[in-house]
């Protein structure tokens, strides 16, 4: 399992889609809610701006990450 270490209060789902590197544009990160490709902490999320917050766990295509806080 990977971790993210996130600064601020949250970080949208499509925004952590973008920084994993897991699609190429924009648009191929709504198909991949919109299929039902991603889940966090277990569950299909469908909300492309879900607010992710520590010790969430985001899962896509066999992988994991762990979202933390970064300590400043």
């Amino acid at each position: 399992m990977e971790i993210f270490k996130m600064t601020g209060e949250y970080i949208q789902l499509l925004q952590l889609i973008k920084v994993m590197r897991w699609m190429n544009s924009g648009g191929e990160g709504k198909h991949l809610v919109d299929d039902g490709l991603i889940k966090v902490n277990g569950e299909v999320e469908t909300r492309y701006r879900a607010k992710l917050k520590p010790d969430d766990v985001v899962e896509y295509n066999g992988k994991k990450i762990k979202i933390e806080a970064s300590v400043e």
